[in-house]
């Protein structure tokens, strides 16, 4: 479960004021409850990182050098919707005999359903779910399996609960806060297309223009790039492709199959105002690769790490932490070099000028 094999996918967050190692009592309080206690309403709490009914949440089994790795647990009683409304029409036909009625009104078919949820309820079998997560020490972040809204909202509250503070989700918009000090909203918006008929941008979007500039930049100088200490990297973009746009119109494409980055539709999805919002990436150092769906939004799906060398499962989990933190930050740091540009207006000026002559060169207008 989690981050210690096969290929992840995760959100990452950030922490303001960090955590230690000692942070594991907090977590260790708000340890999941005993399965057995479950009842009509869900219970949830924290577990160890082996499966999700460990309740022993200890250093030992969860800490390991720079990261403390464990998942949120919920259980619940579910009544699957085909018994619940098969039960509720038995019991209102006995309902409306007893009545002698024709039918039931609305407030009549409620407290049948309600005493049919009670009874069935109980007996139902618990059904858990979980949210791997691990705690970066050393850069105050937070990576959870969070991926959906509604993930995210049982998330972070419950996190918040337990340690203090609320982990801030990186998105583009806060990273650009974070490690450029770049507000969104102090930048004019930016249209990748000449063609006069698209109605003007609404707003900035970080993200999208951030991976449309990617695939524009590696087409361009061929996705080589060098780190801050000095390790060469490249990196190249695949589909299936997914676009975006604001506005009136269709406001998404997605092509799949053959090479999306070659065909003209993926011209005109750009020319018509639209931007990249999920693709394919991989990157290279070396002889290690790795390989991911990026989102606009900053969402890590289905990364692929390189092979560990390493034969126990501590070492395993520690060598894949910090191949995930050599990921993220090769990530961060080729977004960091787009905001530079885009907070230059000398050199964004040039740039969407390249980025428009491209747009239209690929749609073959």
């Amino acid at each position: 479960m989690g981050f210690d094999s096969g290929t992840v996918s995760f959100r990452v967050f950030h922490l303001r004021q960090g955590l230690t190692r000692d942070s594991i009592e907090q977590f260790a309080a708000m340890a999941a409850p005993p399965i057995e206690t479950l009842s009509r309403d869900a219970i949830q709490g924290w577990v160890s990182w082996r499966h999700l009914l460990d309740r022993e949440v200890t250093e030992e089994r969860c800490v390991f050098s720079s990261w403390m790795h464990l998942a949120m647990m919920r259980a619940e009683r579910k009544i699957p919707g085909a018994l619940l409304r098969a039960y509720c029409r038995l019991e209102e036909e006995i309902e409306r005999k007893a009545r002698g009625a024709d039918f039931l009104d609305r407030k009549a078919r409620s407290e049948v359903k309600d005493r049919v949820v009670s009874q069935l309820l109980p007996t139902m079998p618990p059904t858990l779910t979980g949210t791997a997560a691990v705690v970066d020490f050393r850069n105050d972040r937070v990576l959870a399996e969070a991926m959906s809204d509604a993930q995210i909202d049982r998330f972070c509250p419950f996190f918040r609960e337990t340690t203090g503070q609320m982990p801030l989700l990186l998105n583009a918009e806060t990273l650009a806060l974070l490690r450029s000090r770049v507000n969104a909203a102090d930048l004019m918006p930016a249209s990748f297309t000449t063609d006069a008929e698209v109605e003007n941008e609404v707003q900035t979007s970080l993200g999208l223009e951030f991976l449309t500039w990617l695939w524009y930049a590696w087409e361009k100088d061929g996705g080589v790039f060098r780190l801050k200490n000095g390790d060469e990297c490249g990196y190249m973009l695949e589909g299936p492709l997914l676009f975006y746009r604001e506005g009136k119109g269709a406001h998404e494409a997605v092509l799949r199959k053959g090479s999306p980055l070659l065909r003209r539709e993926a011209g005109m999805a750009l020319f018509c105002g639209k931007k990249l919002k999920r693709a394919k990436f991989t990157l290279a150092r070396g002889e290690q690769t790795w390989t991911a769906t990026i989102d606009a939004d900053f969402a890590i799906r289905g990364l692929k790490l390189p092979p560990s060398d390493q034969p126990d499962p501590t070492g395993q989990f520690q060598e894949r932490m910090l191949a995930v933190e050599t990921f993220l930050e090769a990530y961060f740091e080729l977004y960091d070099r787009f905001l530079a540009l885009r907070c230059n207006p000398a050199e964004w000026s040039l740039c969407l000028a390249g980025l428009r002559a491209w747009v239209a060169r690929l749609a073959g207008v």
